[in-house]
């Protein structure tokens, strides 16, 4: 979800960002859990040295989603990789009550910085607040929190630029097919979070920019069954599609299976969004109706870790002139396609 524009954005590419190229006070430690990371974890800085030894605690949902899983995994994987990180990560949970609870009890340890992706941003601003206000810098990761006074640094994906990708792509492969006023259709996610409708804003927004309108439009709840059963009443409803795009890859499966199930697997074109590997694979096998996925990588957690390293140590970014961490990254949404899907298959989410 992105954050509001009065600050300044810093934009990274869809993988993880490299702890050796752009940021200070790295070390050279390796990760020895070969197994658990989902993304590749930011590689270290060639040379550097371990800085103050920092604490730092970590919240966000359940892993009851592909996504929300590889947050949790790719966050301890980057911890791993410095010597002088020690991390705290609570049980992932998706009661607003527990989270509270969680971060308190973080709070109370005292740790030197907190990395927090809410499951409900409104809900989990007074707690952020009060850490911010205990002198606990808070790196508030994607779901913004209602209050600018919650959070040191916000990190997340851009999901506008999500749909304007989407819509982009899909207008190119209109054209070179020579298809003037093709039959586009969108599966969204959940259409009472800002999220889902800034996505589809943005897709909107691309379409009409290249002459092109939605011609059918179906909301889930970035569940597979959910993108099953709404996939096959857009189907039934559209007789002729040129073009679909599936806000989420985990949805995804739901919704390729109900294209299979009316056999239209060979009609039109998919793109789908977040990145998952099973996507990527069957990009890359030219298997599936899915031709394209937007990333929204959960290697941003990977980045958060280290943004809450850099902030407690009191580093800045190399690469940049100011001392200080901005206040604001948002990752890039690139698209992942046949000509380019080994450069991201590392930060493919299971």
């Amino acid at each position: 979800m992105s954050t509001s524009l009065d600050r300044r954005h810093v934009l990274f590419g869809g993988a993880a960002i490299g702890a050796g190229a752009l940021l200070t006070g790295c070390t050279n430690s390796s990760d020895n859990d070969k197994s658990a990371p989902q993304v590749k974890a930011g590689a270290s800085s060639s040379g550097a040295t371990a800085g103050k030894a920092v604490t730092i605690g970590f919240s966000a949902p359940a892993a009851d989603h592909g996504w929300t899983a590889a947050i949790t995994i790719n966050a301890k994987a980057q911890a791993q990789q410095y010597s002088d990180v020690t991390l705290k990560a609570t049980e992932g949970t998706n009661d607003v009550a527990a989270q509270i609870q969680q971060v308190q009890s973080l709070i109370d340890a005292k740790v030197d910085a907190l990395v927090i992706l809410p499951f409900d941003g409104k809900a989990l601003t007074e707690i952020a607040k009060k850490a911010m206000a205990s002198g606990i810098p808070v790196i508030n990761l994607d779901r913004i929190f209602a209050s600018g006074l919650a959070y040191r640094t916000w990190i997340g994906g851009d999901n506008y630029g999500m749909g304007v990708n989407a819509g982009n792509f899909i207008a190119r492969r209109m054209k070179a097919a020579g298809k003037s006023d093709p039959v586009i259709v969108e599966v969204a996610g959940i259409d009472s979070l800002e999220l889902t409708q800034q996505r589809s804003k943005g897709f909107k927004d691309a379409l009409a920019a290249n002459g092109l309108r939605l011609a059918a439009r179906q909301a889930a709840d970035f569940t597979a069954a959910t993108g099953q059963r709404v996939t096959a009443q857009l189907l039934q409803a559209t007789p002729k599609i040129d073009a679909m795009w599936n806000h989420d890859d985990d949805q995804g499966i739901g919704v390729l299976a109900a294209i299979k199930q009316a056999q239209r697997d060979k009609e039109f074109v998919v793109v789908g969004g977040a990145g998952s590997r099973k996507a990527m694979e069957s990009i890359k096998a030219d298997d599936s109706p899915v031709k394209a996925t937007v990333l929204y990588s959960p290697s941003m957690a990977s980045s958060s870790i280290t943004v809450a390293r850099l902030i407690a140590q009191g580093h800045g970014m190399a690469d940049l002139v100011e001392h200080e961490v901005p206040a604001s990254v948002t990752t890039f949404s690139a698209v992942v396609t046949k000509e380019n899907v080994d450069q991201y298959m590392a930060v493919g989410f299971s």
